[in-house]
């Protein structure tokens, strides 16, 4: 009961701070609008600046970010438990890099510019097609080794495919198009982005929802959670596809963002008592979070060019990175 009281606060305060965060995701930008005066412009049907600045470029950037923050997390969290492994991502069985490639391929044979939904769907497509071939790599009854093996195999392979089609591109303008791609970013983003994304995220979403108690069995073992009547198989498989589905739409859009799928679950796993199953919700809040304050700090930041969002959570995460192996060689020692 005390647990459930705790969790309560857990999330209510992490939901206060990505709603003041989304909230001045909109205010703030290279120049502060009066968000309530662009709100009636909005409703009152004005074409105005505000109004557009807030519709068509504010509003879709702080609903990527909120939405594909939270899918990092939550299915980082899910990984990690899943596979009982503290350094396991979403991008570990092949979805992140899957869709980087389906999304370079788009890019590279100039789909993205005759239409907008082709990088969103190169990307979906790209991660869904990753995933089966982990799949069919590993084997329906695949242990953890294997399928962490398969993954890294499938991510090697997406890896240097990218790579040769940088080798290959036709012209420096395509080079520099699809690494900055790469780098993730959050701008230029627009409603149309966000409905693509939308769809494959919450269906991935909801098939996390109910693998929580799953998870926490899977604690205390393999063979003692198949003794409480859980299918590993099938467990491992429907976090698969949620991952695949929600992370390739995420990164379909936004490019690739590193670390947030690492470094959430580790800050927030002390608060929920280290029980997976509770995890998971906090961790969606958690990336949601970290995602949003990313992309503020981008847009405030006094340089020439935008920094890409990528590059900072890269810098937040890769200290921590280093951080959780130092800590775990005091713990060997």
């Amino acid at each position: 009961m005390l647990g459930e009281i705790r969790q309560s606060r857990l999330l209510g305060l992490l939901c206060a701070i990505a709603g003041s965060l989304f909230l001045f995701s909109l205010l703030f930008g290279s120049q502060a609008i009066p968000v309530f005066q662009a709100l009636q412009e909005t409703f009152d049907d004005t074409s105005s600046v505000l109004a557009l600045i807030l519709t068509e470029v504010r509003l879709p950037r702080a609903l990527i970010a909120l939405f594909a923050g939270a899918t990092l997390g939550l299915c980082g969290a899910a990984m990690q438990a899943m596979l009982r492994n503290p350094l396991a991502s979403p991008g570990l069985i092949g979805s992140a890099s899957g869709a980087a490639l389906g999304a370079v391929i788009a890019l590279y044979f100039g789909s993205a510019a005759l239409s907008q939904f082709s990088l969103p769907i190169g990307g979906i497509l790209g991660s869904l097609g990753a995933t089966l071939l982990v799949y069919l790599l590993a084997g329906r009854n695949a242990g953890t080794l294997t399928l962490i093996l398969a993954g890294v195999a499938i991510n090697s392979l997406a890896l240097a495919l990218i790579s040769l089609l940088l080798n290959l591109a036709p012209s420096p303008y395509a080079v520099r198009e699809i690494v900055l791609w790469m780098m993730g970013s959050l701008s230029n983003s627009s409603m149309d982005n966000f409905w693509i994304m939308l769809p494959g995220t919450l269906l991935g979403w909801v098939l996390l929802l109910r693998v929580g108690r799953a998870l926490d069995a899977l604690t205390l073992g393999e063979e003692t959670a198949q003794s409480m009547g859980i299918d590993l198989p099938r467990l491992r498989w429907r976090i698969f596809l949620a991952v695949a589905l929600a992370v390739g739409s995420a990164v379909s859009v936004t490019g690739a963002i590193g670390f947030i799928g690492l470094v959430v679950p580790h800050m927030l796993r002390p608060f929920v008592g280290y029980q997976p199953g509770r995890l998971l919700a906090t961790s969606a809040l958690g990336g949601a979070i970290l995602l949003l304050a990313a992309d503020i700090l981008v847009r405030l930041l006094p340089a020439q060019t935008e920094i890409k969002v990528g590059v900072v959570t890269a810098l937040v995460g890769a200290p921590f990175f280093l951080y959780l192996i130092i800590k775990s060689r005091r713990y060997i020692q």
